[in-house]
């Protein structure tokens, strides 16, 4: 049985998978303060998707509309940028559904969530090489060779999030793949939204 337990939020108006990497300019003091202590604790903070509203709350609220589930992260690269600001790069490690969110009085939001289960490494059918082919072709791209991404092959949730990370998608679909369980909901979805992309859906 899943326990609940509770994790800094960082709400943003993209999505992040299980493997996938981002990289963020962090602004506000109250992520300033949840990047600090995620180094300093080795703990992950979650990462969850605004269905509407800002990513500047206002003080003193969680004034968006929150995902039902998002996905947990840590910080595996920093730098300060250019223009002054500091830059990290998360990776994805777990999925998790939120119950309930407070707000801290520095204005971070803290929720209430429980961890999926890890689904395991998933066959890679043949009918889904195409999508093989696909990610491939994507990380020769200078900016996705930046992100130092690791995808298993062989292993076809490893793959299809990855790729779902990848693409040029609507963050909405991107949140309903994230919220699958069955792999092969999430492979035939890429599937669809590849041939509609090449134009021969």
């Amino acid at each position: 049985m899943s326990v609940a337990v509770s994790m800094p939020l960082f709400p943003l108006s993209a999505v992040l998978f299980p493997g996938g990497r981002m990289q963020l300019q962090i602004f506000e003091q109250r992520y300033l303060d949840l990047v600090r202590d995620s180094m300093k604790s080795g703990e992950p903070f979650g990462l969850v998707w605004i269905r509407q509203g800002s990513e500047v709350a206002q003080r003193g609220q969680a004034s968006t509309a929150l995902g039902d589930w998002g996905c947990s992260a840590r910080i595996v690269d920093w730098d300060q940028l250019p223009n002054g600001l500091l830059g990290i790069t998360i990776e994805g490690e777990e999925r998790f559904d939120l119950h309930a969110t407070q707000v801290r009085e520095n204005d971070l939001v803290v929720g209430e969530v429980t961890l999926r289960p890890d689904p395991g490494p998933a066959p890679m059918d043949a009918q889904w090489q195409s999508m093989v082919d696909v990610l491939q072709s994507l990380e020769a791209h200078p900016h996705v060779q930046k992100l130092a991404l690791s995808p298993d092959f062989c292993d076809a949730w490893s793959v299809g999030w990855t790729l779902a990370q990848l693409l040029p998608l609507e963050e909405h679909l991107k949140y309903q793949m994230l919220g699958y369980d069955q792999v092969e909901l999430l492979m035939s979805e890429l599937d669809r939204t590849l041939n509609e992309i090449s134009g021969e859906g």
